[in-house]
């Protein structure tokens, strides 16, 4: 009877967990450049039941009655880096990466991924999509959080002002032509090893080096100024979800009120016959 509370206990907290992933997705619906978090519910080993003093029933020499199911729980949520849409909005210091052409890894059999790169709070590289980017007080490009776009050579990007021009491949210039440096994009060929840090940026933590897509044969890309790349969130998809995840954690509540009636009666009923 214990198995079935513990089975039902584990049921409730994976479909909790699940819910608080699908709420942090919906919340992120709009936001530039976000990737929904997806996970998937996994079972813990199975018990094998088998049966004491039934030698008389044997069937091909075991007494093995079966498999018990000792409960599910949810594996870590990983990003799914599909694009999202493309949406215009005029603003000159927008700009969406269109990834197009990229290599894929061999051990995984997963497409790399092209990343904006960004200087972090503590001075690290770090990794985005969202191209909503903004010009501090200082004439540097930052994203909408303040954080440092940085070119191919890891430099901070002074473009003085708004009146700017980017090209397909990220170099920009000034309302006079002139070249004021070129936005980075960064090649990760096991997207996989990036984790979520805020703010839509990523931390990588693999093994392979990211490189520079500048310049690479293997890989084609467009930067679209006065664009934005849109979350890859499925807002109607996602509500589906939750509510799916809300009846699945109802319904083991059910079952552990049920288990918790029945031991009530066990040591009440039970015990005074005694």
């Amino acid at each position: 009877m214990l198995r079935g509370l513990y089975s039902a206990g584990a049921g409730m907290i994976a479909q909790q967990r699940r819910q608080e992933m699908l709420t942090n997705n919906l919340t992120n619906a709009e936001t530039p450049g976000y990737k929904a978090d997806q996970g998937s519910l996994r079972t813990f080993p199975n018990m094998l039941l088998s049966a004491i003093g039934t030698d008389h029933l044997q069937q091909y020499g075991t007494n093995r009655i079966g498999d018990l199911a000792t409960g599910v729980y949810m594996q870590e949520g990983t990003p799914n880096f599909l694009q999202g849409d493309i949406q215009e909005t005029g603003n000159l210091t927008d700009m969406a990466l269109l990834q197009g052409v990229v290599p894929e890894d061999e051990e995984s059999g997963q497409n790399a991924m092209l990343f904006y790169t960004v200087e972090s709070d503590d001075g690290d590289v770090r990794y985005t999509r969202n191209g909503n980017f903004t010009i501090d007080g200082a004439g540097f490009l930052t994203t909408s959080q303040g954080h440092y776009a940085l070119d191919a050579d890891g430099e901070r990007i002074n473009v003085d002002n708004e009146q700017i021009r980017v090209n397909a491949e990220g170099e920009i210039f000034s309302a006079d032509d002139d070249l004021l440096g070129q936005l980075n994009v960064a090649l990760v060929q096991d997207p996989a090893q990036l984790v979520k840090e805020g703010d839509g940026l990523l931390r990588y933590e693999g093994e392979n080096e990211v490189v520079t897509a500048i310049g690479n044969d293997d890989v084609t890309y467009q930067i679209q100024q006065g664009f934005i790349e849109r979350s890859n969130v499925d807002a109607s998809q996602t509500m589906t979800e939750m509510m799916s995840a809300m009846r699945s954690f109802e319904a083991n509540q059910r079952v552990m009120q049920a288990y918790d009636r029945s031991l009530e009666r066990a040591v009440n009923d039970v015990g005074r016959l005694g």
